[in-house]
């Protein structure tokens, strides 16, 4: 049986982001299906996964391409996504698609999480390559509704049960929608409003979000990074999860919030067109008047039915059930290269 490393380097900042979250359940997806792994490059192995665009990644496919060791590249990383997050990123996202290029295109097969980066990667960044679309993945197991810590949620952050409290999550960069969130947040100061993300690189963020994490209005709170618990709480206890991004590869948090069978308000963009339907699985809004309707309507109305079909959503993306699609293109690779 084939043995699989899995790459990712620069844990303490990736560890808070997606990237990190997917290396967390590809771990967990291959470990349920009894495919062996490594973290460690110079262990053996049959196949390098690589998942981050970074100079020691350069290095294991240099070292695995020596090896004679097919390597996946998973492309999390895109310069459209990597737009709008920190300081001078728009600039230096010219720098990121043409490293991602070079990275992409001297892989031997990669992975996109959607059908949408498949058709973006395919179209701009690689030439003729093989992709398949496996979705990064949610454990539903994990992400379930639970009253007791919604209860610890609302004690912790002092929400009363009558609170209407919204969520998001992510890196609280402009292109995740949190200019747009705030904003709402200051025309609703009837609602409560928490925005969980990694706030502590608000240094490297432009100063006009610093600001805002600094000083946000009364009825938002930016408390970071937290435990999984007090996420879970959070989920379990919301009246929904907002999540306005412009730009997104996927988005585990969607996953997350569709898995808990929380009403998921999200933007109208092209990566959730073929496989979330608006009013079916979730609410989609294109600016923030659309957003706010959305909300008196989600607050104010029966939303079983589209978070029941939302949770159909999730479960088809069961990390078991990535862990087999992963087993099965490893095997697939390894078949191919014996050829």
């Amino acid at each position: 049986m084939a043995k699989i490393l899995l790459f990712s380097e620069g844990k303490n900042l990736f560890s808070k982001s997606g990237v990190g979250k997917a290396l967390e359940h590809q771990k967990k997806a291959l470990g349920l299906n009894g495919v062996e792994y490594t973290l460690d490059p110079d262990d053996e192995y049959d196949i390098a996964h690589i998942n981050t665009i970074g100079l020691a990644s350069w290095r294991v496919l240099r070292s695995a391409k020596k090896k004679k060791k097919p390597v996946v590249y998973h492309t999390h990383t895109t310069s459209e996504d990597f737009r709008g997050s920190i300081k001078f990123s728009n600039q230096l996202s010219v720098i990121i698609k043409f490293w991602a290029k070079k990275l992409y295109n001297s892989a031997d097969y990669l992975i996109s999480p959607t059908n949408y980066t498949k058709n973006l990667i395919s179209s701009k960044y690689v030439n003729n390559k093989e992709i398949r679309v496996i979705s990064n993945g949610v454990d539903i197991k994990r992400f379930s509704k639970n009253e007791e810590l919604g209860r610890k949620f609302r004690e912790k952050f002092g929400y009363s049960d009558e609170d209407i409290v919204i969520i998001s999550a992510g890196l609280p960069f402009q292109r995740k929608g949190v200019l747009d969130l705030v904003e709402i947040a200051k025309e609703n100061p009837e609602y409560k409003f928490i925005w969980f993300g990694a706030s502590s690189i608000k240094n490297i963020l432009p100063k006009k979000v610093k600001n805002i994490i600094e000083n946000p209005p009364p009825n938002l709170i930016f408390p970071g990074f937290v435990d999984e618990e007090i996420l879970l709480g959070a989920y379990s206890s919301a009246n929904l999860f907002f999540f306005p991004t412009y730009e997104e590869n996927e988005g585990i948090v969607v996953l997350e919030a569709l898995s808990m069978k929380l009403p998921a308000l999200l933007r109208d963009i092209p990566v959730y067109e073929d496989w979330l339907k608006n009013k079916k699985t979730c609410f989609k809004g294109s600016n923030n008047a659309e957003f706010t309707k959305h909300i008196e309507y989600i607050i104010n109305n029966n939303t079983y039915e589209v978070t029941e079909n939302a949770y159909e959503v999730a479960r088809e993306r069961e990390l078991s059930k990535i862990g087999i699609k992963y087993k099965e293109y490893y095997d697939y690779i390894l078949s191919k290269e014996e050829n």
